[in-house]
């Protein structure tokens, strides 16, 4: 009885020190869970329209948002989850090929999941995956207000080469997803609203866009099942600013515009490397025969018999060193580092290739070339 007043009494003292060893471990865990709010994000979604939904046809989806995710398309109707790849950072592709146990209408949604970390980004198609297909049904009624784009504004690139960004920016209802595609790229992008009834974001050119300064870039706003497009009315291409000038002044000549360049590097070093010969049998041959000479020269019976072996053996050696040591040859490494995205690259000559350290360069299919 002793005992167990004691054991009551030492854990009614511990309970106050179990609360207080508990509260910080609470509040470290919510001060985590509110700085961990940053999540993946799907910047575009976008499906190839078929003609018509039957066994053996290919409905090929595009999607855009935060790199080194996985993800992952359900289609409503669909016996089994469309896993996409990521071709390039950021951009996942993926393909579907209707079965026959398949149940996938003109209406069936799609949604897709980017998962990065323990975070999930979802979003819906909004186009149906039928070309001309019937429009989405409107959940919340026909008497939602029809939403509005007030003004469609470009930020022009100098350059619409790959790497180069292009500035849009939507104003209209607010509350609403905004949608772009560009004539010459693939898929369609989605502008974030940055604030109410502002949507803007940056396209970044990639390799595989045809993008021309006159290219037709349409704007669409979706909310409550309806949707209103527009027509972007000025080109991509920015002109450069007009200098005015005096008549004695000395026309300066425009500024080179920084291009990007996949290929460009910068030699980062020259190794020259020692390569030993291999000494064949004419030259262990002769080491031979000269050793077994002198080693017969010397002492008389047994003796000499056992340093013409030895002679023999020992001049094949120093015969195979000398012609090893004349057939050395140096070959010439020359290391690289690409500008783009700071990789480097080995190329083995045979003989001095002329550059130098700093020296730049270009790389095309193995060939080292300056870069004038």
């Amino acid at each position: 009885m002793k005992l167990r007043h004691t054991l009551c009494a030492t854990l009614t003292a511990l309970l106050p020190l179990c609360s207080l060893t508990l509260a910080p471990t609470v509040a470290h865990a919510q001060q985590y869970e509110r700085q961990d709010r940053s999540g993946p994000v799907i910047r575009g979604f976008n499906v190839e329209e078929v003609r018509r939904l039957a066994p053996g046809v290919e409905l090929h989806f595009d999607m855009y948002g935060t790199p080194g995710g996985n993800a992952v398309l359900r289609i409503d109707g669909a016996t089994r989850n469309l896993h996409m790849t990521e071709t390039e950072p950021g951009q996942y592709v993926g393909t579907y090929t209707i079965g026959t146990r398949d149940r996938i209408t003109n209406n069936s949604s799609v949604t897709a999941n980017l998962r990065v970390g323990n975070r999930v980004a979802t979003d819906v198609l909004a186009e149906s995956v039928v070309r001309n297909g019937a429009p989405r049904p409107n959940r919340r009624g026909d008497l939602a207000a029809m939403p509005r784009i007030e003004r469609f504004e470009v930020r022009g690139s100098e350059d619409l080469s790959p790497g180069n960004d292009i500035g849009f920016v939507v104003f209209g209802t607010p509350g609403s997803r905004v949608e772009l595609s560009i004539a010459g790229a693939r898929g369609v992008f989605f502008l974030p609203e940055v604030r109410p009834g502002e949507y803007a974001d940056d396209y970044t050119i990639r390799r595989d866009d045809r993008i021309a300064p006159d290219s037709r870039v349409t704007a669409t706003i979706r909310s409550n099942g309806r949707y209103t497009s527009q027509v972007l009315g000025r080109p991509l291409l920015s002109a450069a600013p007009r200098q005015v000038a005096a008549a004695s002044a000395p026309v300066a000549p425009a500024p080179r515009t920084a291009r990007y360049c996949t290929n460009c590097a910068t030699v980062e070093a020259v190794n020259v490397v020692e390569v030993s010969g291999e000494g064949n049998y004419l030259g262990t041959g002769v080491g031979a025969v000269v050793g077994g000479l002198l080693g017969n020269q010397v002492g008389g019976g047994d003796g000499r018999k056992l340093a013409t072996v030895a002679g023999a053996v020992g001049g094949a050696m120093v015969g195979r060193n000398v012609e090893r040591n004349q057939r050395r040859t140096q070959r010439y490494e020359v290391v690289v580092r690409y500008a783009g995205n700071g990789a480097t690259q080995t190329l083995q000559y045979e003989n001095d290739p002329g550059f130098r350290q700093g020296d730049a360069v270009r790389v095309n299919n193995g060939v080292l070339s300056r870069d004038q």
